[in-house]
Formats: structure tokens, sequence, C-alpha cells
């Protein structure tokens, strides 16, 4: 019987793999970021440099550059089998987690099979593995060799060399050195460490211009990475853009909480190894580098996935649960899902940000009982009342981000269009021309239409001349964005913005004295819904 739901489990795997990898191809935008790696080698091979490379989508390379000599082979095949075999190579990469996290899950040897094919079932499901298939991207071979090193699988004599490898190619994973110290496991540590120095001293002879411009600027701008403030980051840092805090104050909010994640993480990870559970270690510091690094997108966040379901597969109502909730956040896309049913803003920011708030917990509260009240070990407490506690922290935590008043500048995708984006039919769509935005606005102060899209919604229209300003308020209590009046053409003014939702969008113009003549709420709300 056993062997049988162990079959049909791994038969789920190969369906849910081959149905991924056909959704995949179908896609016009496939394998974007392995058409990234694919075309900065070919610069890099006709001579041109490797981080002026632009591709079509507007991504350059981002990565150091000894990633460019692992990736160097990429270019000896055309491109589309290079994208087969990349596929093929990442649901490997699926199982090859999946063998040492489902023998963590189970000392019993002889349900080790059946812990294996669940968690390679789960990862295939959850969001950061299709991230990873959809983008074509490394992350998947990263956390791979971090968490072998971390769980210490392999010949002693090599161990660490791996995360010094992994850290040459993304930068994330140095975070394993200070975990080898303070597990006091110094050779691993000072493997680690000399491993990424020689990569990086390969590549500084081999590519030496790269090297050059990397380290002394490239490594630092992370506005080549793109949008930090949009919802996929699920960092610290992004979830900070998202609240607003103002530019000033970020760096220093963002280093002590960083700091408190991290020293908890490795500490409890120091607790966890000495107690023989190497595995628990290791998934908790990968966690706290998806925490603490600037840019976490969908495919870094394979971490939390094992770590819900290390929780899941824990002992106690508690751990369960909370590793339940983190596992459906890793899997379903809570802001997508359940912001159109929220009914506060503060709700909302939650759903958006589930995925950061769980990472954050679980890193501060180890595998002791996530963000969920740890019982006393010398208290007897029935299932029934360890429900009652899960429910009244979760109801607790509900309520208490219901009762938010988050400032406007917690929208991820709020931005207002200039003059130079005009001609672009995207962002400016309800009339072309002089005479077309003339005949359109009528003698409203506002008239605009709206355009909705998965992750965001598109405003345009055109104002009267009794309007002098126009605001856009995100969330109640929140300062207002400004929204540019652009005179394209003469005797009309236009303007245009996107907003991550409108379900509490407020939208108002100001008269020449300065006082408001017109305000569009339910509008506003009526178009998100659509």
């Amino acid at each position: 019987m056993r062997d049988r739901r162990v079959m049909l489990l791994w038969s789920v795997f190969a369906f849910t793999a081959a149905i991924s990898i056909g959704l995949v191809l179908r896609r016009p935008d496939s394998l974007s970021d392995l058409h990234i790696y694919y075309g900065a080698l070919a610069d890099l091979r006709a001579g041109r440099p490797l981080y002026g490379y632009v591709a079509e989508n507007g991504g350059p390379f981002t990565y150091p550059p000894f990633a460019a000599l692992v990736l160097w082979p990429v270019t000896a095949v055309p491109e589309p089998v290079l994208g087969a075999l990349w596929l093929l190579a990442t649901v490997a990469a699926v199982v090859a987690i999946a063998l040492p996290v489902g023998a963590v899950l189970t000392a019993d040897r002889s349900r080790r099979p059946m812990a294996v094919a669940a968690v390679a079932v789960v990862l295939m499901l959850s969001a950061p593995v299709q991230s990873n298939l959809r983008f074509g991207q490394v992350s998947i071979f990263i956390v791979l060799l971090a968490l072998l090193d971390g769980i210490g699988i392999g010949p002693a004599r090599w161990r660490g060399t791996l995360v010094g490898v992994a850290a040459a190619v993304k930068l994330t994973p140095l975070l394993f050195v200070a975990y080898f110290l303070v597990a006091r496991r110094y050779r691993d540590a000072a493997r680690a460490a000399g491993a990424f120095v020689a990569c990086a001293a390969v590549a500084a002879v081999v590519l030496p211009a790269e090297s050059r411009t990397y380290w002394t600027g490239t490594v630092v701008e992370t506005s080549r990475i793109g949008n930090l403030a949009s919802l996929g980051n699920q960092s610290v840092h992004g979830m900070l853009l998202r609240v607003g805090v103002d530019p000033a104050s970020l760096p220093v909010v963002w280093a002590a909480l960083v700091g408190a994640v991290c020293l908890a993480a490795l500490l409890r990870a120091r607790q966890l190894a000495a107690q023989g559970r190497p595995g628990h270690a290791a998934v908790l510091v990968g966690c706290a580098t998806v925490a603490a690094s600037p840019v976490s997108w969908t495919h870094h966040q394979i971490w939390p996935v094992l770590a819900a379901m290390l929780l899941v597969g824990a002992t106690g109502v508690a751990r369960k649960a909370a590793g339940a909730a983190l596992l459906v956040a890793m899997v379903v896309s809570l802001g997508a899902v359940l912001g159109p049913v929220s009914t506060r803003p503060g709700v909302q920011f939650l759903f958006e940000n589930a995925r950061a708030i769980g990472v954050g917990a679980l890193c501060l509260a180890g595998f002791g009982g996530t963000a969920v009240v740890a019982t006393r070990p010398h208290r007897r407490v029935t299932a029934g009342r360890a429900r009652l506690r899960v429910g009244v922290a979760a109801a607790a935590a509900l309520a208490f981000f219901a009762v938010q008043p988050l400032p406007a500048g917690a929208d991820p995708t709020f931005k207002a269009y200039s003059l130079a984006d005009v001609a672009n039919p995207r962002y400016f769509f309800v009339c072309r021309g002089p005479a077309e935005c003339a005949g359109y606005g009528g003698d409203a102060p506002v008239t605009f239409g709206t355009a909705v899209e998965p992750t965001k919604v598109r405003v345009n229209g055109v104002v009267s001349a009794a309007v002098s300003r126009l605001e856009y308020y995100w969330a109640p209590g929140g300062a207002p964005r400004v929204v540019p009046l652009l005179a394209a053409w003469p005797g009309s003014r236009l303007f245009s913005f996107r907003s991550a939702t409108m379900t509490h969008g407020r939208l108002v113009a100001y008269g020449t004295d300065g006082r408001p003549i017109a305000t569009y709420d339910d509008e506003l709300a009526a178009a998100f819904r659509r």
C-alpha cells in the first residue's frame, strides 16, 4: 500500500512537472532570465561588456562575474535547446532538494520514500519553483548547493566549498559563512570563504574589466534589478518600501530589522545544530537570507517552502498551523486572491506581504512555534486548547492589521506618467490627438477611463481648466501622490497613473483656490472589481 502511495505521488509530480513545462513554453515571455544569461554571454564572447548588455525586456545581467564563467557553456547550444535542458535540470534540482529534506522530515527509513515524494510534489506546486521554471532562473541551484553544505552532506574535507561557489554566483549564501562560525564549524567557514575568494579571483583574472566594473559599482546598483517596491520583492527591505518609510531613515530601520532577524536566526540555528537537527538549522539560515537580502523575488523564496513543510511535519498544533499558513502563502498569492475581499488597507497589506511577514516571524521564532504562542514544556496542553490558542493568535493578528491606516506610500506599483510617455497607447488610451482629447473631456472637472491588468490598474483621463492640482490617495490616513497634469496638446491636459489596487483609492481634483472640487472613489473601486 505504501509503495502504491509513493508511486502515486511521483506520478502527480511528473504530471505537474510536465504541465508546468508545457505552460511555460506557451508563454510569450517564457525563460526571460535565461534569455538574459544567453544574450549577455553571447555579447561577452563577442567582446562586448557583460554589464552593458540589456535584453529586449530591459533586463540586464546582475550577477557577479564568476557567474558568467559558470554560465559560459550555455551559448554552446541553440537557445531553444538550452531552454529545454534548463527546464529538465530545474525539475531534477527539485528532486535533489527533496531527497535531503525528506530525510530531515522523518528518521524512519521505511517512510522516507513517501516523505521525499511528498516534498517534491509540494515544491513543484509552490510559487517559487513555478517562478524558477517560468523565468529560467539559477536560484534553485543556489539553494541546492547551500542546502547540501548547510546540512553537512558530502565528504567532511570539502564541506563549505559549495556555499563559497554558490555565493560567488549569487551573494546571498554568504550568510552561511556566519552560520558556520556561530555553529563552531570553523573549517567549513574557512573553506566557504576561501572558495568564494578563489572564485572571485579566477573571474578577476579571466574577466578583469567585468570584475572591476562589478565590484567597484554594479554590486550596489540595486536599481538595475527592477522596482524593489513591487510585490514580488518579499524581503524586509521590499516591505519597508511598500510601507512608505521615509527614505532618509530607511537604511537605519532596515539595518536594525535585518540585524535582529539574522541574529535571532543564527543563534537559533546554532541551537538546532547542537540538538542534532542540522537540516532545520540550514533551512532557517536560508530563510534569513530571503528576509535579509535587499531583493528577494519569488524565485528566491524556496527556503520558506522547505521551512513550511518542516513545520507541518513537526509535533504540536501550533507548529503545524504555522507551517500550513506559511505553506498556503508560498503556494497561493494571497494579495491577488484575497485582495478584492479585504475591507481595510491593513488587511490587504497583510495579504500582499504574507510571505515577508511569515519569513520574518520564522526567523525570529525559529522552529519553536513560529508566529504562535509556544507552550511550556512542563505543562500538558490538550489539542483543543492548542487549537484555541492558534485561533486566538490568528484573530488577534488579523485584527491588528485591520485597524492599521497605512499611508499612500505603501502602494507598491504607483507610477505617474510624464510627457515622454504620452505616445504609449498602454498608458494613454482614452483619447489620441488634440481634437479627440478636447472632445473627450466635456464639462466635468475630471473625465477618465480605467484599464485593469493582473497586478495593477491604470487610470487615464483629461482635466478641465478649473482643475489646478490632482492627487491620488491609496489608503486612508496617508499622504497623497501628486498626479502630473500634462499639456500634451494645446487646449487639453491629460494625466495617467497606475496603482496596485483601487479598492481604497481616492482621486481628488483641486480648483485654482486650492479647495477640492471633485472626488472620485466609488468609480475607482468599481473599476477594480470589474
